[in-house]
């Protein structure tokens, strides 16, 4: 393996690209015509344009991305997250093609893209699941086996993601409306509109594991990531060690991670995702196949960089660290820094960036691909930055990130920076008491929290 063809966008293609360099790999960025002045396609060895802005016509486009590796001579593939990231048939396009897919094998993120396949698969592996339907299910179905485990429910896309194709049910009323709802976003969303039912556990905690495993047996955990700062279930902040879990826990939970992930033969860098209760039970949700949006926070408090892992292992070296290696050091927090208002409902805010001035000091991260004079394209997701703060324990993190915060200059468009700051004061938060719901709550009660 001596040329990847990064095929993705964005903060994280910047960071794939630099992950190569570290490596001694030669490096192809793919952009669309919207992202002509981005800095990934300017800093890696060469570039190639596959198409229009729309993302159907260019980063989701299986066959010009494939073309254009095969052109520029590379011989792997690295899908970042997102757009493809956990598209089976991309993975085998890019296998039978002769290129290095740097993640999982097809089957893997086959089974693990199902998510009532995969709710089986962690069932099997020993891992508690959430009462519900065994596999996608028919709404005559819902009824019957909501019936069962009791209202609340969530009706969930079975072969879905990202927080998309889910609904709550309440009752039996609400039951056969939501689920008619739920399988128009999956199908939209999807391309599949089948569904599967499960316990609704309020309140809760959003808890994963990180897992790199090589397919050939080496697998270890580095621990794991807290989630539960959501909004419309999309992640906002993160950190590592959750303060929620015990020492008990932690080490059940990750042991449940790597049952999983063998059942598998699980390859490149995963997350297991899973929710906590209230009682300290916790429960498998899903398995991402992917490097995550929140990769920074285990890399911080673990010291190891998980994409250049990533590479190592496509490229046969295997895993390079021990199990008995891994250690928590102190404390991490990632704030993901949207282009969108939140005193306007957090409308999406694209525009030119006439300035971008991110911090620095000691602990402090900031993964990007913007600077002044960058355009926000309106094609896309609103990521601008990663801030990811380190600290000997949680409280210095806390006050380090704030710090941070307060000091990242970016005009021009609106930023979520003052939301995170206001969230970051929330007594909850500071306390590590808080669950999946805070945040929403937090908005439905038009709290605000001078930061």
């Amino acid at each position: 393996m001596e040329k990847v063809l990064v095929a993705n966008r964005g903060e994280i293609a910047l960071r794939v690209v630099h992950a190569c360099q570290a490596l001694g790999l030669k490096t192809v960025a793919v952009y669309s015509s919207a992202d002509e002045h981005a800095l990934h396609v300017r800093e890696a060895d060469e570039s190639v344009c596959i198409g229009p802005p729309r993302a159907v016509d260019s980063y989701l486009n299986v066959e010009a991305i494939v073309a254009a590796a095969l052109r520029s001579g590379a011989d792997a593939v690295h899908p970042g997250y997102g757009f493809l990231a956990e598209n089976a048939r991309f993975a085998h396009a890019c296998r039978e093609a002769g290129l290095v897919f740097v993640g999982p094998s097809p089957d893997a993120i086959e089974a693990m893209g199902d998510k009532a396949r995969a709710r089986e698969l962690a069932a099997a592996a020993g891992a508690p699941t959430i009462p519900g339907s065994a596999g996608a299910t028919t709404v005559e179905e819902a009824f019957e086996r909501a019936d069962e485990i009791g209202y609340p429910v969530l009706v969930k896309a079975a072969a879905g993601g990202g927080g998309r194709g889910i609904r709550i049910a309440a009752d039996t009323a609400e039951l056969a409306p939501v689920f008619h709802q739920a399988a128009l976003e999956a199908a939209a969303a999807f391309g599949d509109g089948s569904l599967y039912i499960e316990k609704f556990l309020d309140p809760a905690r959003h808890v994963e594991i990180q897992v790199l495993g090589d397919g050939r047996g080496g697998l270890v955990h580095l621990f794991e990531r807290e989630c539960s700062l959501q909004r419309r279930r999309q992640k906002l902040i993160e950190e590592s060690p959750s303060p929620a879990l015990d020492d008990h826990t932690r080490a059940a939970m990750a042991s449940a991670a790597l049952r999983i992930a063998r059942a598998v033969d699980y390859e490149s860098a995963g997350t297991v995702e899973f929710l906590l209760d209230r009682d300290g039970g916790f429960y498998f949700i899903e398995m991402n196949t992917r490097i995550q949006v929140e990769h920074p926070v285990t890399e911080m408090v673990a010291g190891v960089d998980l994409v250049q892992e990533q590479l190592r292992i496509a490229r046969g070296d295997g895993v390079s660290v021990r199990q008995e290696d891994v250690a928590l050091r102190g404390a991490a927090i990632e704030v993901r820094i949207n282009a969108e208002d939140p005193a306007q409902a957090f409308m999406p805010s694209p525009g030119e960036i006439t300035a971008f001035e991110p911090p620095g000091g000691a602990g402090v991260r900031v993964d990007t691909a913007a600077y002044t004079g960058y355009r926000v394209p309106p094609f896309y997701d609103s990521l601008v930055a990663k801030l990811i703060v380190w600290g000997e324990d949680r409280p210095e993190a806390l006050s380090r990130t704030a710090d941070a915060l307060r000091s990242f200059r970016v005009d021009g468009i609106a930023t979520t920076i003052p939301f995170a700051l206001e969230l970051l004061a929330d007594p909850q938060v500071r306390a590590g008491d808080y669950d999946v719901a805070l945040v929403e709550r937090r908005l439905a009660d038009s709290v605000r929290i001078p930061p």
